[in-house]
């Protein structure tokens, strides 16, 4: 891996909470000032894409995604994505050639003391170098084909389908 290209999303991996009424923004992509703090021994590149939760993310907003995966030249590519529509956005980039790409996210956002948000982006980044080409997505310390993998909403975690 030459560099690994980032392009980020939004979603709760970067959420800013103000008070207890659930306010919030989406802000600077976290992952890199996590990758700094890791002292990480790559070189890599972020691109925000947009900031939004997934919820609100659009056929437009996957396309975007998609387009900038595709219009590059790069071979590896992590995205930090909200996880209620992570699969969507996976299913939309479909075949993507020799490029290895891999979805993570955070179940609670990167600021959090008790966040997997680190986890996620360690586990995304060794699984990036080391998986053949597509698309997957890196959650909860597993590596999931989209195509058989779902977010359970009441046990907030990912499942195999």
């Amino acid at each position: 891996m030459k560099k690994l290209n980032i392009l980020t999303t939004g979603g709760t991996i970067d959420k800013i909470y103000y008070d207890d009424k659930s306010d919030y923004q989406i802000g600077e992509p976290e992952i890199g000032r996590i990758l700094e703090a890791m002292n990480v021994a790559f070189d890599w590149e972020i691109r925000a894409l947009m900031r939004k939760d997934s919820l609100n993310m659009s056929e437009a907003d996957r396309d975007l995604v998609r387009q900038a995966v595709m219009t590059s030249t790069d071979g590896h590519y992590l995205i930090t994505h909200g996880t209620d529509t992570m699969v969507e956005t996976a299913a939309t980039l479909g075949d993507v050639g020799d490029r290895v790409i891999v979805l993570t996210g955070a179940l609670n956002p990167a600021r959090f003391i008790d966040s997997d948000a680190v986890f996620n982006i360690g586990c995304a980044v060794g699984a990036v170098q080391a998986l053949p080409p597509g698309v997957w997505i890196v959650m909860n310390g597993r590596i999931w084909d989209p195509k058989t993998v779902r977010k359970n909403r009441s046990e907030n975690r990912f499942e195999a389908i």
